[in-house]
């Protein structure tokens, strides 16, 4: 459903032991924005009633349900943008704008 890169895996790794957070699940989140695509959110939380639970990496996601449909098949990944620029980044097949990409690409 969702997967995370070795590389990802390290950062949030990093992440939770810095703030102390080891024990805790990572938050996924999305919102489709008209203009824009699907916006994206992470941050470590409890598990609530309503989570989707899942591991890759060995590291703990948790998803609201209602979030599944938007995440389903993304792959999440932390890249080097620019010398000394490091991101997550959010690969996945149901952004549109993600498709734009692929379809400008597919094209060159």
């Amino acid at each position: 459903m969702i997967t995370i890169t070795p590389k990802a895996a390290e950062q949030i790794r990093t992440a939770a032991k810095e703030g102390e957070l080891e024990n805790m699940p990572l938050r996924l989140a999305a919102k489709e924005n008209q203009d824009t695509g699907i916006e994206y959110g992470m941050g470590f939380d409890d598990k609530g009633p309503s989570d989707i639970e899942i591991v890759s990496e060995e590291i703990t996601i948790i998803i609201y349900d209602e979030h599944v449909p938007l995440l389903r098949g993304t792959t999440l990944d932390f890249v080097e943008l620019s010398p000394g620029e490091f991101q997550f980044i959010f690969i996945n097949p149901n952004d549109p704008a993600h498709k734009m990409g692929t379809e400008e690409n597919a094209s060159s």
